[in-house]
């Protein structure tokens, strides 16, 4: 049985008749009878109000590189502290976090109570003034997640999400000003695709993600290549042409090697030659940072001058080996500045 000290009245709802509830969360917005829970299995109507079941239930915490978030213009080599809790309000049956999004909080081997003012103290202690909320969907984690992003921003910690992008604009409003830098997961470019496989909606995500950059907030996207699904050419060159229309040609894009994982354990991994082609369009069309993941040693994870053609960064999976900028962002060879948020880290690494 869940303990209550997880159990807080949640934000964004509306009350319905017959003590029924909608969540306003996302856009799902889902209408939820007395007694049962959201898509996201994290929000159950009890006694006609809308309550979170997960307030301050950490399922993991670590501190990772920041470029696997993966952030990669965003204070680069940094160590930042990754959160999670349990739920989401997507049901991707390749998730490689299935363990604790496809679940309730109450069937978690493992969890942690970790209320705001521990985490913020935590943090000080570790001494790593950057923080992600991450490997489950922050989103449904909501009211937890605005907490302790209120708390730890007054010490001066960078706040990253790590996110699907599905959530409605009012809720978004509220959290913008707490948050510095995200990576939105964008899962295909055709509506179809998630309504079939993920049970979301692609343009509440667009819209999201283009509010995201339009507020200031550091913005890089994903896209994780699935044979036979959303890897066609066609397909990716329209998501190029909204990321540059939405985004600008300067947010960086992550073309991802996509493996068998939860319920696609029958599928083959991305073939390299169909990584390599999606990035060789984005390229051509115009995206001045377009890289491709979960392929150590590739060419396509390094970082190369928009105006020389050089390669400025040169990484190996999350380790840089090379580093061609002066201290302002600026390429050693022909001086343009490259779109990079902050600073090269040069405080010390911390691993838990």
């Amino acid at each position: 049985m869940l303990h209550k000290k997880y159990i807080r009245e949640a934000a964004y709802y509306n009350t319905l008749g017959d003590r029924r509830v909608q969540c306003t969360l996302c856009p799902h917005m889902c209408i939820i009878p007395e007694g049962r829970r959201g898509l996201c299995g994290v929000r159950e109507n009890i006694g006609g109000k809308l309550h979170t079941l997960n307030y301050a239930l950490v399922s993991s915490l670590a501190i990772d590189p920041i470029e696997k978030k993966p952030l990669f213009h965003f204070y680069p080599e940094a160590p930042i502290i990754s959160i999670s809790t349990v739920g989401c309000n997507f049901k991707c049956p390749w998730c490689q976090n299935w363990s604790i999004s496809q679940v309730g909080p109450e069937d978690l081997y493992y969890h942690d109570y970790i209320p705001p003012e521990e985490m913020r103290d935590r943090i000080r202690k570790y001494g790593v003034p950057f923080l992600a909320f991450t490997y489950n969907e922050p989103i449904i984690w909501y009211e937890y997640m605005l907490d302790v992003a209120k708390l730890v921003k007054k010490d001066g910690v960078k706040v990253v999400l790590v996110t699907n992008g599905h959530i409605n604009l009012e809720p978004l409003d509220e959290l913008i000003p707490y948050i510095d830098a995200v990576n939105v997961d964008v899962k295909a470019f055709n509506p179809n695709t998630y309504t079939r496989y993920i049970k979301g909606k692609l343009e509440g995500v667009l819209q999201a993600t283009k509010e995201l950059k339009d507020r200031g907030i550091h913005v890089e996207t994903t896209y994780l290549v699935i044979p036979d699904l959303n890897d066609s050419v066609d397909e990716f060159r329209k998501m190029v042409k909204w990321h540059i229309d939405a985004l600008g040609d300067e947010t960086p894009l992550h073309i991802s090697r996509f493996f068998p994982y939860y319920k696609f354990i029958d599928k083959i991994p991305t073939p390299i030659d169909k990584l390599e082609e999606l990035w060789k369009v984005a390229r051509e069309e115009g995206i001045l940072y377009a890289y491709v993941g979960n392929l150590p040693g590739h060419r396509g994870e390094n970082t190369y001058c928009p105006s020389c053609g050089k390669p400025v960064i040169k990484r190996i999976g999350f380790e840089i080996i090379s580093w061609k900028l002066n201290d302002e962002n600026r390429c050693k060879y022909c001086d343009h500045r490259i779109a990079i948020t902050g600073h090269r880290w040069r405080g010390r690494s911390i691993w838990i």
